[in-house]
Formats: C-alpha cells, sequence, structure tokens
C-alpha cells in the first residue's frame, strides 16, 4: 500500500485524518507519517505495512472486530 492508496481509502471511507488514525488504532502523528511518506523526524522513507493495508481492507468491506466462530459457520455446512 502506498501513500496515495492511503489517501485514496481515507476518502472512500469519508475519514477525516482524525477518524482514519482512530479507525486504524494509531495516533494522527503515525497517519499523518504514513501519508506524508516519509518519517517527519528522520525524513527517512515509510513503508505502510501489510497488517496496515489488509486493516483497510477490512474496514471498507464493513467488517467489525475478530470475533472467534466454528469453521462450519464459515463455510455455510449445516451440522445436521
Amino acid at each position: 500500500m502506498t501513500s496515495d492508496d492511503l489517501r485514496a481509502w481515507q476518502s472512500a471511507m469519508g475519514y477525516t485524518y482524525d477518524t482514519a488514525a482512530a479507525a486504524l488504532g494509531v495516533n494522527r502523528s503515525t497517519y499523518a507519517d504514513w501519508i506524508a511518506g516519509q518519517s517527519r523526524t528522520t525524513r527517512k522513507p515509510i513503508t505502510i505495512d501489510r497488517r496496515t493495508a489488509l486493516a483497510c481492507s477490512a474496514l471498507a468491506a464493513g467488517l467489525g472486530d475478530w470475533r472467534p466462530c466454528d469453521a462450519s459457520s464459515l463455510l455455510g455446512v449445516d451440522d445436521d
């Protein structure tokens, strides 16, 4: 995921900087670094990790917090 992808996700979700950061569980300064593509303190490039990209996908798909369930319910298998 690139910074441009993250901006596009934020826009598609209708999030502000603050709501996007909160949805991803990070503080505003971390989110700002991701959007800028570099650390504000070191100026080194920032790579947006796979977990964040997956979290963006999950939120865009309307998925909530993970909760345990049995495999049959995921597969639509009836126990009978």
